[in-house]
């Protein structure tokens, strides 16, 4: 079983890779964009199909705001694309966001840029994919019904690349991130020249009807200012996965801060062109979408189960001719090849980030370490299993799951803005050559207007989402914040009880060594048990068996006193037949004259070869060591016996002990067969 579970390992995350092979791992630009930007790049595909849902709740009466709210999004993009362009720059360690605040505004602020960040990533896969199998099922309708299946399967595949590796990752997602970029622009261009050329696209809902909701179909004044706010929170989604090269700095190659701030300006571009592309042809292919069908009048078909197409497919589709040409199905898959594989943006961030935290205590230790591949295994492990379980909660629906959007990222920007503004300021103190300092005016100019904007459209996202489902995104970022909190406390009180105030005193050998050593039958690992106990030479030593069986007491004590053992047998009185609790209160009851003594119990114990062995034997040597465990002055010590079946396992499968590669130990030769009996295989 474990040699089939290594090979399958080894066939999906590839080989061991040694800690000295960690520059492998630095990327490229060409590399690095799709790996980093993805996220960012993937949005164009539904943050205008996202602000149309919400501004088609009154009708087609306020679609004419589009153009506007677009227009807003863009520039709060670039903001935000030169905010971050100065924090690469001050920061290269790839804290990001988390370190900015905790160096500028302090640990606790620190703490809830990082906890909205996870929470955010989680959503950064569920709606990616989300959204990826809905460009699926608008080129293939038949596949609606198997929406959260295949939803389930594109996350394992993700998280199955990014366990081989970053660069693998990179080069497996190069590819469908450049076509897309090429397919969007090929698309964009062609409909604006049609458009210049006075035959402009018209997508297939463009005599489409929508039905207000009831309440919303004659809305004024402070309604339409709320209607308008909603659709801009909902169109700023368009920004998600910005500050990822933030926190990716330290994969870039040399000289990483340039490189990063480069790409991160190369996406800023790219994000802006494709965006203000895709939303000019929806409007000039008159593209209708509404969060029901059922609201579309004219509508074909069944409204309550047959799904609407996404607008880029409608674009698409519009664009080139029809939803049977080459172009549409073109689009619709790298559309959703790049929106399954922007959750790979969070496959980085989020493993990284975590490793950050777990350096600092805030998280177990157990997301700090690498794995195999030399990337941060535990935390992708992690990241797949929360966002699989979103997607099957919310049965992969993107609308369902937007509102849960976007709150984290801007939290993120708010709050390292503004912690850059106080990074500046206090630069300013010691900063005396005049160009230098123009340049930190500068770059504190941009922040401050980057803390500003970000902070205005956090506060419109809490308002316009949080009773739509962006409160379980505030209780979620709120609970792992305290839980960091806490797992911080305890690894600071572990630290502090376990370190050495008086090494004389702490580092004396015990006065006095009282070992016992549980028997139930004489057989070999007994008698290795016995021989060990006595080389260690205590003060005491003794065989204890509990009384289950009158008969199997009996013969135990004949074949003791014929083998001559000199060690003394003491038979505990087990009257309600439990071996643990027996010998348990007998080694707690053993009376010791110093605090210095120790009392040392020498359980013997099998090692087997097959995962199915295991529940046969040392059953009850568990259940003694965890109660002896808890019990103070007591030494816990097993002696192994290695069954046969253990010794043909080692034989098939002589590799490297777990975490050997993260230490940089060589593989094992293979050993040559043992002359000895079974007793001394495989040792």
């Amino acid at each position: 079983m474990a040699r089939a579970a290594e090979i399958v390992k080894r066939l999906v995350i590839g080989r061991a890779l040694r800690s000295e092979e960690t520059h492998a791992a630095e990327l490229p630009k060409r590399l690095a964009l799709p790996i980093f930007a993805s996220d960012a790049l993937s949005s164009v595909a539904y943050a205008t199909q996202e602000m149309l849902l919400v501004l088609t709740v009154g009708g087609l009466a306020y679609t004419y705001l589009t153009g506007w709210l677009a227009g807003g999004v863009v520039l709060l993009m670039a903001v935000v694309v030169l905010s971050y362009r100065q924090v690469v720059r001050a920061y290269p360690s790839g804290g990001g966001s988390y370190e900015v605040v905790s160096t500028n505004l302090g640990p606790r602020s620190g703490l809830v840029v990082a906890a909205a960040l996870l929470v955010d990533y989680v959503m950064t896969v569920a709606v990616s994919v989300a959204a990826g199998v809905d460009n699926i099922v608008s080129a293939v309708p038949a596949l609606h019904d198997a929406r959260v299946g295949l939803a389930l399967g594109f996350v394992v595949l993700l998280a199955a690349i990014n366990l081989r590796g970053v660069r693998e990752s990179g080069r497996a997602f190069a590819a469908p991130t450049y076509l897309f970029i090429l397919g969007v622009l090929v698309m964009c261009a062609i409909g604006l020249a049609r458009w210049a050329a006075g035959d402009p696209p018209v997508a297939q809902s463009a005599g489409y009807g929508i039905r207000p909701d009831p309440g919303d179909a004659d809305l004024a004044g402070a309604a339409v200012v709320m209607l308008a706010l909603r659709a801009f929170s909902s169109g700023s989604s368009a920004l998600t996965g910005v500050e990822a090269i933030s926190n990716g700095v330290p994969a870039f190659r040399p000289p990483k801060s340039r490189n990063a701030a480069a790409t991160l300006t190369a996406m800023g571009l790219i994000a802006i062109v494709l965006f203000s592309g895709v939303t000019a042809l929806a409007l000039i292919s008159d593209v209708h979408i509404a969060d029901d069908t059922c609201r579309l009048t004219g509508f074909p078909g069944d409204c309550e189960n047959a799904p609407q197409r996404t607008v880029i497919a409608q674009v698409a589709a519009a664009v080139f001719g029809g939803d049977g040409s080459f172009g549409f199905y073109y689009i619709q898959t790298v559309t959703a090849l790049i929106l399954i594989l922007a959750a790979n943006t969070a496959f980085n961030g989020f493993p990284l980030l975590a490793s950050v935290l777990a350096r600092h205590r805030y998280l177990p230790r157990q997301l700090y370490t690498r794995g195999d591949r030399l990337t941060y295994s535990n935390g992708i492990i992690a990241l797949a299993t929360v966002a699989g379980l979103l997607l099957w909660v919310y049965r992969a629906s993107v609308t369902s799951l937007i509102h849960l959007y976007i709150l984290g990222v801007f939290t993120s920007f708010t709050l390292s803005q503004t912690g850059m503004v106080r990074h500046w300021n206090r630069t300013l103190r010691t900063e005396a050559d005049p160009a230098a300092r123009h340049r930190i005016h500068t770059a504190r100019v941009i922040n401050g207007v980057g803390a500003a904007i970000t902070g205005l459209v956090l506060a419109i996202v809490l308002v316009t989402k949080f009773l739509e489902g962006a409160w379980l995104a505030v209780a979620a970022a709120v609970l792992l914040w305290l839980t960091m909190r806490g797992i911080r406390r305890h690894y600071d009180s572990t630290a502090a009880e376990l370190a050495v105030t008086d090494p004389r005193a702490e580092y004396l050998p015990p006065s006095r060594i009282h070992v016992v050593v549980p028997v139930s039958t004489l057989h070999k690992p007994t008698l290795r048990a016995l021989a060990y106990a006595r080389a260690l030479k205590p003060d005491t030593l003794e065989a204890v068996t509990a009384s289950v069986e009158p008969e199997d007491v009996r013969q135990l004590r004949r074949q003791w006193e014929e083998a001559g053992i000199d060690v003394p047998l003491k038979v505990l009185d087990s009257p309600y037949r439990e071996i643990t609790r027996a010998i348990v209160g007998y080694v707690r009851s053993i009376g010791v004259s110093s605090p210095r003594d120790v009392i040392n119990v020498i359980i013997p114990e099998y090692v087997v070869g097959h995962w199915w062995e295991q529940p046969l034997h040392n059953q009850s040597a568990l259940r003694l060591k965890s109660r002896l465990l808890f019990t103070p002055g007591i030494m816990v010590t097993s002696v192994p016996w290695r069954l046969s079946s253990s010794a043909h396992a080692a034989a098939r499968s002589p590799g490297q002990a777990p975490g050997s590669v993260r230490r940089g130990e060589p593989p094992p030769s293979r050993p040559r067969q043992p002359s000895g009996g079974p007793g001394d295989t495989g040792s």
